[in-house]
């Protein structure tokens, strides 16, 4: 993963529609589309049970409302916060929209798609890399998604 400095982080706003998200029941993660003017496009948290739909993660409602917004199903020169590692699928999604950078924050051994598990952007066959930016905000976004667990387990 790379380290940034000089730049402006949108990782609050994924914060805010985390939290959200766990106030619906859902697990706490959220994302936030930013395009290259610096203006947010889309905004989401997960909406999984909400919507019975298993792809209905943070990232893939940001990123479908993000494209609906520009007319296109790619994102060329915008960048994705998102709370926690992305999965598998949404790092797939992450490439196939041409996502120019990824910000998360929280790491996700269990099941990550970027650093762990599939790695996806790491594979030949991924046709676009974005650059990726880990640990933004991460204490803030594993104390949300501990304590959500916690509570389901009491």
């Amino acid at each position: 993963m790379k380290t940034q400095s000089g730049f402006r982080s949108f990782m609050e706003i994924a914060l805010e529609e985390a939290r959200a998200a766990g106030a619906r029941g859902e697990v706490p993660v959220g994302a936030v589309v930013v395009a290259p003017s610096g203006q947010v496009v889309a905004r989401a948290g997960n909406r999984t049970r909400e919507l019975a739909d298993p792809t209905a993660h943070a990232e893939l409602l940001a990123i479908r409302a993000a494209c609906a917004a520009a007319g296109s199903e790619r994102l060329p020169g915008h960048d994705l916060y998102v709370t926690l590692e992305p999965c598998p699928m949404c790092a797939a999604a992450i490439s196939f929209a041409r996502v120019a950078r990824l910000y998360y924050g929280a790491a996700d051994p269990k099941s990550g798609g970027v650093a762990f598990g599939a790695r996806v952007f790491s594979h030949p066959q991924c046709h676009h890399r974005p650059e990726v930016y880990d640990g933004i905000a991460a204490a803030e976004a594993e104390a949300l998604l501990k304590g959500f667990f916690a509570g389901r387990r009491e």
